[in-house]
């Protein structure tokens, strides 16, 4: 009987000291899948990660629910990606009434202006415009994505200090990566010829992808949720297609397909095949990681605009 007891207060013990080592976990909130990715290499086995928007799926367009408040409310940090991308967040902030500084990873990178004051996702067949005056789609350029690295690490070591050695270590190995990728795409892209450069995309998700590495990417401009001026908007983007000599139409892991399908039959165009946005693919996806999604990206740009 005493060995029973001693070996249920051991076991008891030791639930405890697990119990207070798992507290000892940083609790970080990301809001979308790609910032989940950067995060998850930065904290490393130092952080308790939850991300809000999963893997496939769109950041513009979430509802929140209440377990993400939820999570905010025992947050120690919380990373967004700022530019009003997440539209939810402001609300659900308010809502979880969470006190962990939120960290805006834009911040400090080299944004583009909008000229359009927004742009157009495509859902379930219509066109939604999000009103937006600044491009927030900045870690489709790599050099970006080292600033939400370093502003990552930065608000790890705020809220953490004994492991920012840890945090800054993690994140100046992974910035290795990404300097030796952002050479990998440049050269790559660098061997395509100036005529074959033009692609066309759902929406215009991908205009730092064009302003680093020289691809131009043509979207959908001016769309109403109505049918007669969508269709308008279609043959105006059919003209530019011709006119540019575009050579590829790819869909997004995000969006419904129906209108780049439109877009590719009526150009005379084949789809060139799936590009990945504002989130990774699944676990076990060509693009499960930020690395991944850049080198897929790239290889199915250059396998669509090599042989169309």
């Amino acid at each position: 009987m005493k060995h029973c007891l001693a070996a249920l207060c051991f076991m008891a013990a030791a639930s405890v000291c697990a119990g207070a080592e798992a507290e000892e976990k940083l609790g970080v909130v990301a809001t979308f899948s790609i910032i989940g990715d950067f995060a998850k290499v930065v904290g490393g086995d130092r952080i308790e990660l939850r991300t809000l928007v999963g893997r496939d799926s769109d950041a513009h367009v979430y509802e929140p629910r209440p377990a993400d408040a939820m999570a905010l409310a025992r947050a120690d940090v919380v990373l967004v990606n700022g530019l009003s991308l997440e539209g939810f967040m402001e609300r659900l902030v308010e809502a979880s009434g969470t006190t962990a500084p939120v960290t805006v990873l834009t911040d400090g990178a080299d944004i583009l202006n909008d000229p359009n004051g927004g742009h157009y996702h495509f859902i379930g067949g219509e066109a939604v415009f999000h009103a937006m005056p600044n491009d927030p789609h900045a870690w489709q350029s790599v050099k970006n994505a080292l600033v939400y690295v370093r502003n990552i690490a930065d608000a790890f070591c705020t809220a953490d200090q004994a492991g920012c050695a840890e945090y800054q270590g993690n994140a100046a190995a992974y910035q290795e990566q990404l300097i030796s990728l952002d050479k990998e795409i440049r050269l790559a892209i660098g061997e395509l010829p100036q005529a074959r450069r033009v692609a066309v995309v759902g929406h215009n998700a991908f205009r730092y992808f064009e302003r680093d590495y020289g691809v131009t990417f043509l979207a959908p401009q001016g769309v109403s949720t109505s049918s007669e001026a969508s269709a308008a908007d279609v043959a105006s983007l059919i003209r530019e297609i011709r006119q540019k000599r575009a050579t590829a139409v790819f869909a997004e892991n995000i969006a419904d397909s129906r209108l780049v399908e439109q877009i590719a039959s009526e150009a005379g165009l084949s789809l060139g095949g799936t590009l990945y946005s504002d989130a990774l693919s699944s676990n076990g996806g060509p693009a499960a990681t930020y690395i991944e999604m850049m080198r897929e990206n790239t290889r199915t740009i250059l396998a669509a605009l090599t042989t169309n």
